[in-house]
């Protein structure tokens, strides 16, 4: 239940909710499913984005394609552009998720998605093309900050962890199905050179339909809507989720066991949230954007650059990449799905800076045998599968880290600040640099993009393991308090709102 009291004049309330604790002791239920698919399949779009476009570079720069247009181009400047859309896309949306709620700008982003697809798929010139590349990313970088503030705001503490890593490792089922999906594509004996790649893009619109159609049913977060002045609807929306749970289980819930006193406002300004993340929160804010920069400029740069690696390097058809491709989709998304669990029981520090340093150093060992010349098609294709497999888990929780360690008033603008800054620095120069190094057919060069990566990757790792907070099981309340809470001051890692820097 919430109280809330009028200060005299004008000014905001001060409410007494439980609505944080109430939605932590929930166990899990059908309506737990419900937010899972309707927020989570936006990860399975994006890898279908990413991965189509890699696979289809080659063809994409042969004649008949219906594109003047390099495979170099695709995989370096149509993939940078898409980053850069994407990081832009963060902080428009992100700062808007955060003042209009959640469940509105993950329904607009969704949108701005689709129509910009759509429009890739009717591309006739590179221009047009690399418009509504940056353009998708504009989309798929909003979705990135409304759905994790939402997700990790209507998930139980206690599943918090591996729900987050799972759906953000989903992303690796759109890579399996763009990789599948693009072989069709350029199997020319059953669609035209400038027809296959088309389809690809809209079947993303269709998908992304879907979705929509689902994503309807999920509800706004009733931690946004009690801070916001809108305490009676998340009551109302919690007494209906409590007792359908109820229903569903046969038992009583628990009374919650805490409550929080805050005052309510409507928006927090941009010098505020660049106040509470680098002066309140500064050792917070260095792990954030080590953990982001490292795993951006890996993935980023091999997923985009995978393809023409086996085209220029072992002679594998540019109709076929997409085979090779799922596999290390697949030993991806394993990654979060088996190890998740172990970021709610081990611990967050533990996990983070162990899945990161080991893939770094797995990745050393890769770039080394490749230096040797000992690897194929298939041998490379194996290596990566077990970098990728820690190197999945621990990227996925990147956005797990940066979505619950700052108060909630600031949760979509840090994910997208640490998304935008870190995908910038990692994302858009990795491509460049990446398919620059990869394009020139030498293996030395290949060898020095594999290292870096790695080495940044191993970084982060380290940063993790004196800086990541140990927030299994945790209230996010608890974590990090809302900026409108009022409890006594206190330092970093408390529930108290602009605690001092450490």
């Amino acid at each position: 239940m919430s109280n809330a009291v009028q200060g005299p004049g004008p000014g905001p309330r001060t409410i007494t909710t439980s609505v944080p604790a109430r939605l932590d002791r929930l166990p899990w239920s059908r309506w737990h499913w419900m937010i899972v698919i309707g927020l989570g399949t936006v990860w399975i779009l994006d890898g279908l984005e990413v991965t189509v476009v890699g696979n289809i570079a080659s063809r994409l720069s042969e004649p008949g394609s219906g594109l003047a247009i390099s495979d170099a181009q695709v995989t370096g400047l149509g993939a940078a552009l898409y980053v850069a859309g994407a990081c832009a896309g963060a902080l428009f949306f992100g700062w808007l998720t955060d003042r209009f709620g959640r469940k509105k700008l993950f329904l607009v982003t969704l949108a701005v998605y689709l129509a910009a697809t759509a429009m890739t798929a009717l591309s006739f010139s590179a221009w047009w093309f690399f418009l509504f590349r940056f353009l998708t990313g504009f989309g798929i970088g909003g979705e990135y900050a409304a759905i994790n503030s939402a997700i990790d705001e209507l998930i139980p503490s206690k599943y918090r962890g591996r729900v987050d890593l799972i759906i953000n490792g989903s992303y690796w089922l759109g890579a399996m199905g763009g990789a599948l999906l693009s072989v069709l594509a350029l199997n020319t004996d059953l669609l035209p050179k400038d027809i296959g790649w088309r389809l690809t893009f809209a079947l993303g619109v269709v998908l992304g339909l879907v979705i929509l159609l689902v994503r309807r049913h999920v509800p706004e977060s009733p931690r946004w809507m009690f801070i916001h002045g809108k305490e009676e609807g998340a009551e109302k929306l919690l007494d209906d989720v409590e007792h359908t749970v109820e229903e569903e289980t046969g038992e009583r819930l628990p009374e919650p066991g805490s409550s929080i006193t805050i005052e309510q406002r409507t928006s927090v300004g941009f010098l505020e949230i660049a106040r509470t993340l680098f002066k309140s929160y500064p050792k917070r804010a260095v792990l954030g954007f080590s953990l982001f920069i490292g795993q951006a400029f890996l993935y980023n740069a091999i997923t985009f650059g995978f393809s023409s690696i086996l085209v220029k390097f072992f002679d594998v058809p540019s109709g076929t990449t997409g085979y090779f491709f799922a596999v290390i989709a697949f030993g991806n998304f394993l990654g979060p799905l088996l190890l998740g669990k172990l970021f709610d029981t081990v611990g967050r520090r533990k996990m983070i800076a162990g899945t990161y340093v080991l893939s770094g150093l797995l990745l050393f060992v890769t770039a080394w045998f490749f230096a040797q010349g000992w690897l194929n098609s298939t041998t490379m294709t194996a290596c990566w599968c077990v970098v990728l497999f820690f190197a999945s888990a621990g990227a996925s929780s990147a956005y797990l880290t940066v979505s619950e360690i700052f108060p909630m008033e600031t949760r979509a603008m840090a994910i997208a600040l640490f998304y935008a800054i870190g995908t910038a620095a990692g994302g858009i120069s990795g491509p460049l640099v990446f398919s620059a190094l990869t394009s020139s057919g030498v293996v030395s060069d290949a060898v020095i993009a594999f290292s870096i990566g790695a080495a940044l990757m191993t970084a982060a790792g380290v940063v993790a393991a004196f800086l990541a907070i140990d927030a299994e099981g945790k209230s996010l309340e608890d974590i990090a308090a809302p900026l409108s809470a009022r409890v006594a001051a206190a330092g970093e890692g408390t529930t108290t709102p602009g605690a001092p820097a450490t």
